[in-house]
């Protein structure tokens, strides 16, 4: 998968469920998926377009948004089961995956500099 495909996934994914999460439980942090999610969304096309530092930033907002659902917000949800681990469970896959793509972005970048 494309880092660019990844990162519009995992954004979009960000937004969904922060919002859901809101509608549901009517807390306001709620909102901190949503605010990284757009983030992510506006730097979509700068990942496409292979511009190093947008795309560097992009990896370490993930990166925060993925360490903080791990450490974080799993925990509650596992206690918590139900729709509220889903709206946990799903957002960190889709970081996993975004943060696969960046990494084999960034290695296929670098071999084809060395090659090149």
């Amino acid at each position: 998968m494309k880092a660019h495909v990844a990162n519009l996934i995992n954004a979009i994914v960000l937004i969904i469920m922060g919002l859901w999460g809101y509608f549901e439980t009517s807390s306001n942090t709620a909102f901190i998926p949503v605010g990284f999610g757009v983030a992510l969304l506006f730097l979509t096309g700068g990942v496409k377009n292979e511009n190093k530092i947008i795309a560097h930033i992009a990896v370490v907002l993930t990166l925060l948004i993925l360490l903080a659902m791990l450490g974080m917000r799993l925990p509650k949800a596992l206690d918590a089961g139900g729709m509220s681990l889903v709206r946990t469970i799903v957002p960190i896959v889709t970081g996993i995956v975004a943060m696969v793509a960046f990494v084999k972005s960034f290695i296929d970048a670098r071999k084809a500099r060395t090659a090149g």
